[in-house]
C-alpha cells in the first residue's frame, strides 16, 4: 500500500508520515512549492526529517500554476493578509492527487489538525478544500482522524483507525508527546511558514500589484530587503544585511537595475528600470542614507556597473519614511 503525503517540513506533517509508516505503508512525502514558503533553504531540513521517519521526499514547483490559478483571484477570498488559504490548500491537494495517480498510490495524507487554525482548519473549511480538489474520501488526516469521518483508507482497512490520533485544537501537547515517543530530532517550532500570512509581506504585495503586473520572476524580489515606493512609481529594494545583499545580488530580473555604492561599503539595491531621472536621483540619496556617510559629502553609486551617479545622503533616515512600504 502506498500513500502520497503533503509535506511542509513542519512537525505535524512529519508526525503524520510516521503514523502511516508505522503501519507498514510506503509514503512519498511531497513538498509543493508555491514560491512563498520560508526564505531559508529548507531542502536539507525536510530531507533530514524524512530520513528520520523513513519516507522518500519529492519537491514539486507550482509557482506559475499558483499565480495563474490561485493568488490573485481566490474563489474563497483571502485570510487576514494576502493568504488565500482555502484555495491554496485545494490547489495543493489537486496537485497531490495528480502525483498519486502518476505514482500508483491509493490515497493522500496531510498533517492538518482540526481546529488548529480557526479560519482554514475548521470542519467546514476542511471539507470545502476536499470538495474543490475532488479529494473527498481520498485524504486522510492522521493527527485528527478519530475526530473526523472515516476515509476510504480506513473503511477499506488499509489503515488501522485505532492507531491514528484524534487531536483537536491549538495545543501541541500530544504532538510533543509523540516526538518523545519516536525520538524525533531537529524538528521546527510550530507556526510560521507561508509568507502570505505575514502582515508586512502582505503590505509589499498589495503595494506591488497597485503598480505592476506580478510574475514568477518577481517572487524573489519580494522576499528580501527594505521596500520603498518612490514618487514617480519606481520600486526600490535596499538590502538590510550581508545575507540579504547576497540574495539580492543573485536575483536575475530584467525589470530592475542592480545598484552598488562605489568607494564605500553599502547595501546591494534594486531599482525599477522604468524609474524616472527624479526617482533615480532619489534612490541614490536613499541608498547612501543607509550607509555610513556624511550629510554634506558627495558619493558615487553605479547602475548595473555601467551608469554612475553622484549624490548626497539625507541628514536622517526619518526622511525616508514617506517612501517606505516595509
Amino acid at each position: 500500500m502506498k500513500a502520497i503525503a503533503l509535506f511542509s517540513g513542519g512537525l505535524d506533517s512529519t508526525l503524520a508520515l510516521k503514523l502511516l509508516i508505522d503501519q507498514g505503508i510506503e509514503v512519498l512525502a511531497v513538498n509543493i512549492n508555491t514560491g512563498f514558503g520560508s526564505t531559508k533553504d529548507r531542502y536539507e531540513h525536510m530531507l533530514n526529517l524524512c530520513n528520520q521517519v523513513g519516507a522518500e521526499l519529492k519537491v514539486i514547483d507550482i509557482e506559475s500554476e499558483f499565480l495563474q490559478d490561485v493568488l490573485f483571484d481566490p474563489k474563497h477570498g483571502y485570510g487576514k493578509n494576502f493568504n488565500p488559504c482555502i484555495d491554496c490548500h485545494a490547489k495543493m491537494f489537486a496537485v497531490a492527487k495528480r502525483v498519486m495517480e502518476a505514482e500508483g498510490a491509493s490515497f493522500l495524507i496531510s498533517g492538518e489538525v482540526l481546529g488548529q487554525r480557526p479560519m482554514s482548519q475548521n470542519k467546514e473549511a476542511m471539507q470545502t478544500v476536499l470538495n474543490e480538489s475532488n479529494c473527498d474520501g481520498l485524504l486522510l488526516r492522521p493527527l485528527s482522524a478519530k475526530a473526523l469521518a472515516p476515509t476510504i483508507a480506513e473503511i477499506n482497512g488499509w489503515v488501522d483507525r485505532e492507531k491514528l490520533e484524534g487531536i483537536v485544537g491549538r495545543s501541541r501537547d500530544r504532538q510533543l508527546e509523540l516526538v518523545e515517543e519516536i525520538g524525533l530530532k531537529d524538528f521546527e517550532s510550530p507556526g510560521g511558514g507561508c509568507l502570505l500570512t505575514d502582515e508586512n509581506f502582505a503590505k509589499k504585495m498589495f503595494d506591488f500589484i497597485r503598480h505592476d503586473t506580478f510574475e514568477v520572476r518577481d517572487i524573489p524580489v519580494m522576499k528580501y530587503g527594505r521596500h520603498l515606493r518612490l514618487p514617480d512609481g519606481a520600486k526600490l529594494v535596499v538590502g538590510r544585511n550581508k545575507d540579504e545583499n547576497v540574495h539580492l545580488q543573485n536575483i536575475a530580473n530584467e525589470k530592475y537595475y542592480h545598484i552598488k555604492t562605489l568607494g564605500l561599503p553599502g547595501p546591494h539595491s534594486l531599482l525599477s528600470k522604468s524609474a524616472t531621472e527624479a526617482d533615480k536621483e532619489l534612490a541614490a540619496k536613499i541608498i547612501l542614507t543607509y550607509c555610513k556617510t556624511k550629510e554634506d559629502t558627495t558619493y558615487k553609486i553605479s547602475f548595473d556597473q555601467q551608469e554612475e551617479m553622484e549624490a548626497t545622503p539625507f541628514a536622517s533616515r526619518d526622511a525616508l519614511q514617506p517612501y517606505t512600504v516595509m
